[in-house]
C-alpha cells in the first residue's frame, strides 16, 4: 500500500526537518518541504501530496492563508493549518478556506496524528460525494 504523502510548509528549516522526522516516523512520506507560499504552489503542483501542513506566517509576500486557497482551487489538496498564530483575525481569514484542520504549535505528535486521519477520512468522503 503506497504511504499518505504530506507536503510540509512551514519557514522555519529546524522546525520543518522536526515536522518531517515526525511525520516519517509516524509511517507518512514527506515528498517535499516549502518555505514560502509561492514554493508551496510549486511543490503541491510537482509533489501531488495528498495533504498540506501549512504554517499561516510564512516568508515571502504571500502568506500560508493565500498559498492554501491557491493549492485548494487549483489541485484540490486538503490543508491542515500548523501554527502559533491564534489571533481571531487570522483564524477567520484562515476560516475561509475551509481547512481540513488546525493544530497549534508545539503540539503533540498523537495530537498531530489524530488530525491527519481525521482530515483524511473527511477529504475522501467528499471525494466519494
Amino acid at each position: 500500500m503506497e504511504k499518505t504523502k504530506i507536503l510540509v510548509v512551514e519557514d522555519q528549516t529546524i522546525v520543518a526537518l522536526n515536522i518531517k522526522n515526525r511525520l516519517k516516523n509516524m509511517g507518512y512520506a514527506v515528498p517535499g518541504t516549502a518555505v514560502s507560499g509561492e514554493e508551496a504552489i510549486k511543490e503541491a503542483e510537482l509533489t501531488d501530496a495528498d495533504l498540506v501542513l501549512m504554517d499561516i506566517m510564512l516568508k515571502g509576500d504571500m502568506d500560508g492563508i493565500e498559498a492554501s486557497r491557491i493549492i485548494k482551487s487549483r489541485f484540490g489538496i486538503p490543508v491542515i493549518y500548523l501554527t502559533a498564530c491564534t489571533d481571531f483575525e487570522t483564524l477567520e481569514r484562515a476560516k475561509l478556506t475551509e481547512p481540513e484542520g488546525y493544530i497549534s504549535k508545539p503540539f503533540k505528535e498523537e495530537d498531530l496524528c489524530k488530525i491527519i486521519e481525521a482530515a483524511l477520512l473527511k477529504s475522501q468522503s467528499k471525494k466519494k460525494d
